[in-house]
């Protein structure tokens, strides 16, 4: 009993400091000012006479290209060779920069506080934009970009990190249809969809960031073998979330870690585009597990979040309009160990607050389950308020503790890009970030698309480098005019040729 006393004082001193240092460093009486970050833990790179020896620590052994205020990091990408570290001096840059190498390395040199600085002026639509495999971006300062901040396409063994990423539009960091990657002590804030967005990957390690003032905080979506740890998300809609969006062609979500994060405070105003999948969530979630499968929920400080603690639904809950024969919306075998919870629940919303007050009860629980899923454990429920736990079971395990990491223990080779399998890889990397089968994402789904466009593949490709928003209920879409003229055929006829 003294134990377990004293471990739950500890935690609670270290989520008061942990409040107060985010206080400390994130209030202001200014709207959307946002101070230096108190995760980033920075160096001034570049200023060592050893410089090959710097560049060879992080991977890179060929030849360092330096970019300085007045010059373009494209021009130095278009210049590289893989292998090739580029770094970035402080300065602003105002352009999109992609990544179409294996192997380049871009690094910013920030000294003595001043950062290379990608500011999009609301005009420009990515900042980073990478297809590569083996791809490092560290030590930025992404603004006022309008579609994402970093987007990864289908590239493996990918590392993000160091990053602060304010106000870049709907997806702050995005790797989409990668293997083997490392997301880590970034800070995002002021993002309409997911600050930290994984999609459609495998083998991603999310650890040491800070995300706050954003819809979703950290979203691990369509993804398996996933480690989402020593996050601090705090002050968003929903702080961390893993669940499958239905109609995307990979129909999974499963073998995810939660484990060691501050879930604090997540009861910011929804401004998701409306109809949007992340439109849907209620202020006030802390962890939302929507149909995905063996998530493990460890360790983790989860409180003053206004809904709920922790959600667990399927599909037909959390997702009612969903249509996708192809996908089992069951959350099966979740498992709950050892969390501290606590002040949760104290402004419930919608279905759980009607649920809760059929209880004879005006507040929301800790850990909140409904709907359907098998095979669900959970180490003490008598720790917690709970509802609709009663079909779990006793948890066989204690810990992860052997679990390290979800990386693998070597590079992945990179994705096949055969002439045959252009357009499949096209459409997983590119076009299946933003539309889906039967439900709306960013853009409009895909059988609107096929209706538009019917035996007409050319019209895509007219459409994919300049397309025109021809509804208001949608966002311009950008153009993808960096595809090669192959890749555009390619997933056009893929398009028009898939079925849900």
């Amino acid at each position: 009993m003294k134990s377990t006393f004293f471990k739950i004082i500890v935690a609670i001193l270290l989520l008061a400091i942990g409040v107060y240092l985010g206080k400390s460093f994130f209030s202001s009486p200014e709207v959307n000012t946002v101070p230096m970050p108190s995760t980033i833990k920075y160096r001034n790179i570049g200023i060592s006479n050893d410089t090959t020896q710097v560049a060879q620590s992080i991977g890179f052994n060929g030849k360092i290209i330096e970019v300085k205020k007045g010059a373009s990091i494209q021009k130095a990408v278009e210049e590289a060779n893989p292998g090739d570290l580029i770094r970035v001096y402080p300065g602003t840059y105002s352009e999109n920069v992609f990544i179409d190498k294996d192997n380049i390395g871009l690094q910013g040199v920030v000294i003595d506080g001043e950062w290379p600085t990608l500011d999009g002026k609301k005009e420009i639509n990515d900042a980073f934009l990478y297809s590569g495999n083996g791809i490092l971006i560290e030590n930025f300062k992404i603004i006022n970009y309008k579609g994402n901040g970093i987007m990864g396409q289908a590239g493996n063994n990918f590392i993000i990190r160091n990053n602060w990423i304010i106000d870049a539009g709907v997806y702050g960091i995005f790797p989409q249809y990668g293997k083997n990657g490392l997301i880590e002590h970034n800070v995002l804030s002021i993002i309409a969809d997911a600050a930290i967005y994984v999609g459609m990957c495998d083998n991603v390690d999310v650890r040491h960031n800070e995300v706050f003032d954003n819809v979703a905080g950290i979203e691990i979506e369509n993804s398996r073998h996933c480690l989402v740890e020593n996050n601090y998300a705090h002050d968003n809609t929903g702080g961390l979330l893993a669940f499958i969006t239905p109609g995307l062609p990979i129909k999974t979500t499963f073998d995810v870690i939660l484990r060691n994060n501050f879930v604090v405070n997540n009861n910011h105003e929804n401004f998701g585009a409306p109809g949007s999948t992340v439109s849907g969530i209620p202020a006030g979630t802390g962890i939302l597990i929507m149909a995905a499968d063996d998530v493990i929920v460890e360790n983790n400080i989860v409180t003053g979040n206004n809904n709920t603690g922790i959600t667990i639904v399927d599909l037909a809950t959390g997702d009612p309009k969903a249509n996708d024969l192809n996908t089992e919306g069951n959350p099966d075998r979740v498992v709950i160990l050892d969390n501290i919870m606590f002040d949760n629940g104290n402004d419930p919303t919608g279905e759980i607050k009607a649920i809760m007050l059929s209880k004879m009860d005006t507040k929301g629980p800790d850990i909140f389950a409904y709907g359907g899923g098998t095979g669900s454990t959970i180490r003490d429920k008598n720790k917690y308020r709970t509802f609709g736990l009663d079909g779990y079971g006793k948890a066989q395990i204690t810990d992860t503790r052997d679990i390290p990491t979800m990386m693998t223990p070597s590079p992945v080779q990179p994705r096949s890009v055969s002439k045959e399998e252009l357009g499949e890889l096209t459409y997983y990397g590119v076009c299946a970030g933003c539309h889906a089968f039967g439900t709306r994402l960013i853009g409009p789904p895909m059988e609107i698309i096929q209706a538009i466009h019917h035996d007409n593949p050319q019209g895509i490709v007219d459409y994919i480098n300049n397309p025109k928003n021809l509804r208001e209920d949608y966002p311009e879409m950008p153009p993808q005019d960096y595809l090669s003229n192959d890749a555009k055929m390619a997933v056009a006829i893929y398009i028009l040729g898939l079925k849900e």
